[in-house]
């Protein structure tokens, strides 16, 4: 093979796997996730953990809460709000993937099951494909 049909045929091989519906679905969704990830740590940040610090009768926010440990300061607040930020996250996600999703996928799979049995022109024509297929086999292309 020459080298610019190799080179061709790698861009073209990249280029059908990089615009794939899924791989962009999928990047879309990184940067979504990403996007909404952010906006659960400022809601956590700024308005949750405040809110909890007013209800604790100490007069920091959760940010000074520290315990102190031979010379040593644990911020342990921090690590609260980090638990809290992973907690929302991953109910918002059970919800989207496990209810939302899950329905999506229900719904699929009834349709796939009622989908009718193929017309007689339709398996006429999976016959010749499947016979095609076997001769392009054995001719070892």
């Amino acid at each position: 093979m020459e080298p610019n049909k190799k080179v061709f045929s790698l861009f073209e091989e990249f280029k059908n796997f990089a615009l794939k519906g899924n791989v962009v679905d999928l990047a879309v969704g990184v940067i979504i996730g990403g996007a909404f990830a952010k906006i659960v740590d400022s809601l956590v940040k700024h308005i949750l953990m405040p809110a909890v610090s007013l209800l604790l009768p100490t007069g920091q926010s959760y940010l000074g809460w520290k315990v102190a440990v031979a010379g040593k300061e644990i911020p342990y607040g921090l690590f609260l709000g980090e638990v809290v930020n992973f907690l929302i996250l991953a109910l918002v996600l059970w919800i989207f993937i496990v209810k939302f999703l899950g329905w999506v996928m229900r719904t699929k799979k009834e349709e796939i099951v009622a989908s009718p049995p193929p017309t007689r022109d339709q398996e006429l024509l999976m016959e010749i494909r499947d016979i095609l297929r076997q001769s392009k086999a054995a001719s070892g292309g």
